[in-house]
Protein backbone atom coordinates (compact mmCIF):
# COMPACT_ATOMS: atom_id res chain seq x y z
CA UNK A 1 0.00 0.00 0.00
CA UNK A 2 1.18 3.51 -0.72
CA UNK A 3 0.28 6.63 1.22
CA UNK A 4 0.06 10.15 -0.18
CA UNK A 5 0.42 13.52 1.52
CA UNK A 6 0.02 17.02 0.08
CA UNK A 7 1.88 20.20 0.93
CA UNK A 8 0.78 23.62 -0.36
CA UNK A 9 3.37 26.27 -1.18
CA UNK A 10 2.55 29.87 -2.10
CA UNK A 11 4.81 32.09 -4.17
CA UNK A 12 4.74 35.14 -6.42
CA UNK A 13 6.22 35.16 -9.91
CA UNK A 14 5.89 36.88 -13.24
CA UNK A 15 5.89 35.43 -16.71
CA UNK A 16 4.81 36.02 -20.24
CA UNK A 17 3.68 33.46 -22.76
CA UNK A 18 5.97 33.64 -25.76
CA UNK A 19 4.07 33.98 -29.05
CA UNK A 20 0.72 33.68 -27.23
CA UNK A 21 -0.93 36.26 -29.46
CA UNK A 22 -3.12 37.60 -26.66
CA UNK A 23 -2.79 39.65 -23.50
CA UNK A 24 -0.75 36.93 -21.78
CA UNK A 25 2.09 37.72 -24.17
CA UNK A 26 2.75 40.80 -21.99
CA UNK A 27 4.77 40.65 -18.80
CA UNK A 28 2.43 40.02 -15.90
CA UNK A 29 2.45 38.18 -12.58
CA UNK A 30 0.45 35.88 -10.36
CA UNK A 31 0.18 34.85 -6.75
CA UNK A 32 0.68 31.15 -7.41
CA UNK A 33 -0.25 28.23 -5.21
CA UNK A 34 1.54 24.93 -5.78
CA UNK A 35 0.16 21.69 -4.35
CA UNK A 36 2.71 18.89 -4.11
CA UNK A 37 1.30 15.37 -3.78
CA UNK A 38 3.99 13.05 -2.43
CA UNK A 39 3.69 9.29 -2.14
CA UNK A 40 5.66 6.69 -0.28
CA UNK A 41 5.41 2.93 0.06
CA UNK A 42 6.88 2.94 3.55
CA UNK A 43 6.45 4.99 6.69
CA UNK A 44 9.17 6.06 9.07
CA UNK A 45 9.21 5.08 12.75
CA UNK A 46 6.85 7.96 13.52
CA UNK A 47 4.38 6.85 10.83
CA UNK A 48 5.13 9.46 8.16
CA UNK A 49 5.80 9.23 4.44
CA UNK A 50 7.96 12.34 4.90
CA UNK A 51 7.66 14.99 7.59
CA UNK A 52 5.57 17.92 6.32
CA UNK A 53 8.26 20.36 7.49
CA UNK A 54 10.95 18.44 5.58
CA UNK A 55 8.80 18.45 2.44
CA UNK A 56 8.24 22.18 2.85
CA UNK A 57 11.95 22.83 3.37
CA UNK A 58 12.88 20.93 0.23
CA UNK A 59 10.25 22.17 -2.25
CA UNK A 60 9.74 25.68 -0.88
CA UNK A 61 13.49 26.06 -0.60
CA UNK A 62 13.86 25.37 -4.31
CA UNK A 63 10.96 27.64 -5.25
CA UNK A 64 12.27 30.45 -3.04
CA UNK A 65 15.70 30.16 -4.62
CA UNK A 66 14.59 29.92 -8.25
CA UNK A 67 11.01 31.10 -8.88
CA UNK A 68 9.67 33.29 -6.06
CA UNK A 69 9.75 36.95 -7.11
CA UNK A 70 11.31 35.97 -10.44
CA UNK A 71 10.16 36.12 -14.02
CA UNK A 72 9.77 32.78 -15.77
CA UNK A 73 10.53 32.94 -19.47
CA UNK A 74 10.81 30.52 -22.36
CA UNK A 75 14.28 29.57 -23.57
CA UNK A 76 13.15 30.84 -26.99
CA UNK A 77 12.13 34.30 -25.70
CA UNK A 78 15.32 36.28 -26.34
CA UNK A 79 13.44 39.59 -26.27
CA UNK A 80 12.22 38.98 -22.72
CA UNK A 81 15.67 37.84 -21.62
CA UNK A 82 17.29 40.97 -23.06
CA UNK A 83 14.70 43.20 -21.38
CA UNK A 84 15.14 41.50 -18.01
CA UNK A 85 18.94 41.65 -18.21
CA UNK A 86 18.73 45.46 -18.50
CA UNK A 87 16.91 45.76 -15.17
CA UNK A 88 19.17 45.78 -12.10
CA UNK A 89 18.56 43.95 -9.91
CA UNK A 90 16.67 41.35 -11.89
CA UNK A 91 15.68 37.75 -11.30
CA UNK A 92 14.52 35.44 -14.03
CA UNK A 93 14.38 31.71 -14.65
CA UNK A 94 14.72 30.35 -18.17
CA UNK A 95 12.44 27.37 -18.75
CA UNK A 96 12.95 24.76 -21.49
CA UNK A 97 9.46 25.63 -22.79
CA UNK A 98 6.80 28.33 -22.45
CA UNK A 99 6.02 29.10 -18.77
CA UNK A 100 2.35 28.11 -18.87
CA UNK A 101 0.78 26.77 -15.69
CA UNK A 102 0.82 23.32 -17.31
CA UNK A 103 4.52 23.54 -18.06
CA UNK A 104 5.31 24.91 -14.61
CA UNK A 105 3.58 21.90 -13.02
CA UNK A 106 5.38 19.57 -15.44
CA UNK A 107 8.77 21.14 -14.69
CA UNK A 108 8.30 20.87 -10.95
CA UNK A 109 7.20 17.24 -11.19
CA UNK A 110 9.80 16.05 -13.72
CA UNK A 111 12.82 18.18 -12.90
CA UNK A 112 12.66 19.70 -9.44
CA UNK A 113 10.87 17.09 -7.31
CA UNK A 114 13.13 14.10 -8.07
CA UNK A 115 16.18 16.15 -7.04
CA UNK A 116 14.53 17.81 -4.05
CA UNK A 117 13.16 14.52 -2.68
CA UNK A 118 16.24 12.40 -3.39
CA UNK A 119 17.11 10.15 -0.47
CA UNK A 120 13.79 10.57 1.34
CA UNK A 121 12.03 7.45 0.06
CA UNK A 122 9.15 9.68 -1.04
CA UNK A 123 8.29 10.62 -4.61
CA UNK A 124 6.11 13.33 -6.08
CA UNK A 125 3.22 11.90 -8.09
CA UNK A 126 1.27 15.06 -8.83
CA UNK A 127 1.85 18.81 -8.85
CA UNK A 128 -0.99 21.29 -9.19
CA UNK A 129 -0.32 24.95 -10.00
CA UNK A 130 -3.09 27.38 -9.15
CA UNK A 131 -2.55 30.44 -11.33
CA UNK A 132 -5.71 32.14 -10.09
CA UNK A 133 -8.36 31.21 -7.54
CA UNK A 134 -10.44 29.82 -10.39
CA UNK A 135 -7.85 28.09 -12.57
CA UNK A 136 -5.19 25.45 -12.12
CA UNK A 137 -3.07 23.11 -14.19
CA UNK A 138 -1.87 19.75 -13.00
CA UNK A 139 0.86 17.31 -13.97
CA UNK A 140 0.71 13.77 -12.68
CA UNK A 141 2.56 10.53 -13.12
CA UNK A 142 0.51 8.03 -15.10
CA UNK A 143 0.55 4.94 -12.90
CA UNK A 144 0.55 2.66 -15.94
CA UNK A 145 3.34 4.17 -18.01
CA UNK A 146 5.20 6.25 -15.45
CA UNK A 147 4.99 9.18 -17.89
CA UNK A 148 4.11 12.70 -16.80
CA UNK A 149 0.76 13.96 -18.07
CA UNK A 150 -0.36 17.57 -17.77
CA UNK A 151 -3.67 19.28 -18.23
CA UNK A 152 -5.59 22.40 -17.28
CA UNK A 153 -8.72 22.38 -15.22
CA UNK A 154 -11.35 24.89 -14.14
CA UNK A 155 -11.12 26.91 -17.33
CA UNK A 156 -8.21 28.58 -19.07
CA UNK A 157 -5.28 29.18 -16.76
CA UNK A 158 -4.68 32.79 -17.82
CA UNK A 159 -8.34 33.69 -18.21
Amino acid sequence: MSLTIMRRIKFCAGHRLFEHGGKCEHFHGHNYVADFFVTGDEQDDVGRVIDFSELKKRVKGWIDEHWDHSFLISHRDENARQALEVVIPSRFFVMPYNPTAENMAKYLLEEMCPKALAGTGARATRVRIWETEEAFAEASIDSGSGEVESYSAVGSADA
